[in-house]
């Protein structure tokens, strides 16, 4: 099998989390809302000590954390969930930027059409967007601004807390997608003033299916969130249907291991970084985006001249690697990531690894360029 190194899309889940959720299954089945015998008061232990595990990674409230399906359904609830809210106060005016996620991207297309003004903040070939370009865009119309924490492209991380800083004291609600970062960068998530903040479970050693959206308490943006569906008044009303419990115990696990871990974590990969820039001397190579203020486990490069899907062909044998978003690879186009940034988007790869890997050979991509070069 070869090594696998799209961490970014999606990372194996951990075998005392995959534990948890086997004995889940097996041993408390029941419905955690069933409130009427001991199966469902179990279930619900579970999903309460899940709850507050997640909390104290964060720095939050256990009812500031409502479970979902995953953080492209919290970004969704974050966005669509403020519609009726907005149509009401006639703040139909939602800043975010050029390099966030398609379920960022597309939920503002969406509202767009509904005759939101949607301003998308552009990046420089460092990948990183202005603080000033977006508090100049801030006006008394302004509803919403959504802003990652870390692309999931190119790790590159954003200045979210200072922009939370200039938003905490304004009447302008402030999201963060921290999907790459929940349970790697703790401290700095705590630091950041936000009101809406959407995690996952499968970028965390985890497994894929869950999630959770942080709303804080403090501009009571609770009240104002609609949910998306209907039918039950689960996770405080905004979402209905049986909490999984199998997925949010395991979430839980997962979280406690990294929040035990990341420091140990970090240094692990950052020594794989230092090692994969090394081997790639060899070669001619570009590193996309500012690589002394991104994540430590992922790097996107571009080799000029070499188409990327070639070269993903070329060694698929030996090394699992991407170039793109998972959720949009499936098109066949450039990133529009590294396109607004300015960067040769057809010749770029990524490679992101996690704290498991302790040695990566990349004599395979080495070989393939210099055979084409």
């Amino acid at each position: 099998m070869p090594i696998y190194l799209d961490y970014n899309a999606t990372s194996p889940i951990l075998d005392e989390v995959l534990g948890v959720m086997v004995k889940t299954y097996k041993e408390n089945f029941g419905n955690p809302a069933s409130r009427t015998h001991l199966h469902g008061h179990m279930a619900k232990q579970l999903v309460d000590g899940a709850r507050k595990t997640i909390a104290e990674v964060l720095g939050v409230s256990t009812n500031e954390v409502i479970f979902t399906s995953g953080a492209t359904e919290s970004n969704n609830m974050a966005i669509l969930g403020l519609i009726d809210y907005a149509n009401k106060t006639k703040k139909k005016h939602i800043i975010s930027s050029v390099i966030e996620h398609s379920s960022i991207l597309g939920p503002l297309e969406y509202l767009s059409g509904l005759g939101f003004k949607i301003d998308l903040v552009p990046v420089d070939r460092s990948g990183k967007i202005s603080v000033d370009d977006v508090i100049q865009r801030v006006t008394d119309d302004t509803l919403l601004v959504s802003i990652m924490h870390a692309n999931n492209e190119t790790g590159v991380i954003q200045p979210v807390k200072k922009i939370g800083e200039f938003l905490a004291n304004r009447d302008v609600f402030f999201h963060v997608d921290a999907a790459q970062t929940f349970g790697k960068l703790i401290e700095e998530l705590r630091q950041i003033k936000y009101d809406l903040l959407s995690i996952t479970a499968h970028k965390v050693y985890g497994p894929p299916g869950i999630g959770a959206l942080i709303i804080r308490n403090e501009k009571d943006v609770r009240a104002h969130i609609k949910p998306l569906m209907y039918g039950g008044k689960q996770e405080r009303g905004l979402r209905p249907g049986t909490l999984p419990t199998a997925l949010i115990a395991g979430f839980g696990k997962a979280a406690e291991i990294a929040f035990q871990n990341y420091r140990k974590w970090h240094e692990i990969e950052l020594k794989i970084k230092i090692d994969i820039l090394e081997q790639l001397k060899e070669v001619h190579y570009v590193v996309n985006g500012d690589i002394n203020n991104s994540l430590p486990n992922c790097i996107n490069i571009s080799f000029p001249g070499i188409d990327s899907e070639a070269l993903m062909l070329g060694v698929k044998e030996y090394l699992s690697i991407s170039n793109g978003s998972a959720c949009t690879s499936s098109e066949y186009k450039p990133s529009y990531v590294l396109k607004a940034m300015g960067a040769d988007a057809e010749s770029s790869v990524r490679i992101s690894w996690g704290p498991n890997v302790y040695e990566i050979d990349l004599s395979p991509i080495v070989d393939f360029v210099k055979r084409f070069n």
